[in-house]
């Protein structure tokens, strides 16, 4: 049995971690990397930064958050947000990230995918998917933080993504994304089925049991998770409590 990853989704503005409702009406929730320190020693599989703004201002500005970051925490880190080119996600893969996500850039230009893969791995190439539902299983890909029609269908996307050489799917619901209703586990499910990468569900999780129907009818291979854990509604090990009770395979790590 695979284990599912819990990992824990961090998105910035400026120096500030940030939590809104289908990434709108952004919410200062205090510092990152306090934030990211305790869920780290709650146990999470991952942690993921996301800065929020930097399409807008064409760069990603977390290169001083990650190193802070990585002199405390020892899982792996994706970052993403304003990666626009192997410069880019070098820089911020020396500053101790082991990922990059890129959106936005890979639209305009897929061989971006390609040219990262092949300069680190595709392991270390994640594509990610910002969607808002169109209709029965329809599903639209939008860029800049959930602000951008692309005209793009996700599935076609995400198997052209994967053909380009994405080792990972991250794939957010602008639609659940702050609500507390639950991962959209139909796009979960159409996007899992069709692909044979990794797939991260976001955006929805209200309770730890949402867990449960995206991973075990959605098929995510991980659930990241922000709401839940900003306002302490649950702790990573309530999440990996109920995940193991239904007899999912989780990982546990012990921090100091």
């Amino acid at each position: 049995m695979r284990n599912i990853r819990l990992i824990a989704r961090l998105d910035i503005k400026g120096p500030n971690l940030i939590k809104g409702i289908h990434l709108e009406g952004l919410r200062v929730m205090g510092s990152p990397n306090e934030h990211a320190l305790r869920y780290y020693k709650q146990g999470a599989d991952e942690l993921i930064y996301m800065d929020c703004v930097a399409s807008l201002y064409g760069r990603n500005h977390l290169g001083d958050i990650v190193k802070a970051a990585a002199k405390d925490i020892f899982v792996p880190m994706t970052v993403g947000g304003g990666i626009r080119s192997v410069d880019d996600a070098t820089e911020i893969l020396r500053a101790g990230a082991d990922k990059v996500a890129v959106n936005t850039a890979a639209v305009a230009n897929p061989q971006l995918i390609t040219n990262i893969a092949r300069r680190f791995g595709s392991q270390c190439m994640v594509l990610s998917i910002e969607a808002k539902k169109l209709g029965p299983d329809r599903w639209e890909v939008y860029t800049d933080n959930g602000r951008e029609r692309t005209g793009l269908d996700v599935i076609d996307w995400v198997k052209r993504g994967v053909a380009n050489g994405a080792g990972e799917i991250l794939l957010t619901s602008v639609d659940r994304e702050g609500t507390r209703k639950g991962f959209d586990t139909a796009l979960i499910k159409a996007v899992s089925t069709e692909v044979n990468v990794p797939v991260i569900a976001s955006g929805g999780m209200g309770q730890p049991e949402d867990l449960l129907a995206v991973v075990c009818e959605g098929g995510a291979d991980a659930v990241a998770m922000a709401d839940i854990l900003h306002y302490k509604r649950a702790e990573i090990g309530d999440v990996r409590a109920v995940a193991a009770n239904a007899g999912l395979g989780v990982r546990y790590y012990e921090c100091d």
